[in-house]
């Protein structure tokens, strides 16, 4: 069976990351898998929402410590290094980080060193009530190196950064959630359809405006406030489809539309 499970339903490209034998371990086999599939994902008109998630009782281990760090380790050049920077791990955290698609990580299990970067790598993260986040690499005589440590500054602030990477301690779903690293924490049994439930409310607004949204999040993290609210206004008053925003007002001028002000439930 496949290291990678690729599935596509009603808009939504289902990534099951198989090795459940390594804690999803991700190999260089798996590596080139993920690099293959989230460019599909990317270029497939047929899917909007992407769900990735592990199959058994872990999200990722991280990359495989007897196949993939070994080499790097005893064998990198300073020409591997530097293409290197253009790949990252598994294609997300690095090199195809920027789809406009929006992709759900939903955290069933331990998310470790390589795993806490491709969680991290999601748009939005649903944990289980069982998964747990650690970056060991410090135990291992290196540190993340895929977007952890940049990821983690970003979306959690330096100090959960430096207590997690200077400590190699693991923490647990709720505190997950009280660092912001996670959107919420589910009942076990009912993460994917979480997750579902979040995609599809993804799929019922424009897609034209969800992926510019994205990318603008994407384009002004880190930038000075000018430059940020530049950005933001560009896009916006850049992104709208003619037609398709026009005939979205009309249901609204005609209050025929879902979900106005919270009177009426959005259908998903």
């Amino acid at each position: 069976m496949s290291k990678l499970l690729y599935e596509k339903r009603d808009r939504i490209a289902y990534v099951t990351l198989n090795r459940p034998e390594a804690k999803n371990a991700i190999d260089p086999e798996l590596h080139d898998l993920l690099w293959r599939t989230w460019e599909d994902f990317r270029d497939d008109d047929a899917v909007d929402v992407a769900i990735l998630t592990g199959a058994g009782d872990a999200f990722c281990a991280g990359a495989d410590l007897k196949t993939f760090i070994p080499p790097l380790i005893q064998d990198a050049t300073p020409r591997w290094v530097r293409d290197n920077v253009r790949t990252g791990l598994g294609g997300l955290t690095r090199g195809l980080h920027r789809i406009h698609k929006p992709v759900i990580g939903a955290v069933n299990g331990w998310a470790l060193a390589g795993g806490l970067e491709t969680a991290l790598a999601c748009d939005i993260r649903i944990a289980s009530e069982r998964a747990m986040f650690g970056s060991f690499e410090a135990r291992r005589g290196y540190h993340h190196g895929d977007g952890g440590i940049v990821r983690l500054v970003n979306t959690c602030g330096s100090g959960v950064a430096l207590e997690m990477l200077l400590t190699a301690e693991a923490i647990d779903a709720q505190r997950a959630l009280q660092c912001n690293l996670v959107s919420r924490v589910v009942a076990h049994d009912s993460l994917i359809e979480e997750a579902e439930r979040t995609a599809h409310q993804i799929l019922r607004n424009s897609q034209i405006a969800v992926r510019s949204a994205k990318e603008t999040i994407l384009d002004v993290i880190g930038r000075p406030l000018d430059d940020q609210l530049r950005i933001e206004a560009l896009n916006a008053y850049a992104c709208a489809d003619t037609e398709e925003t026009m005939s979205l007002l009309q249901r609204f001028y005609d209050k025929s539309d879902a979900g106005r002000a919270g009177t009426h439930a959005t259908s998903l």
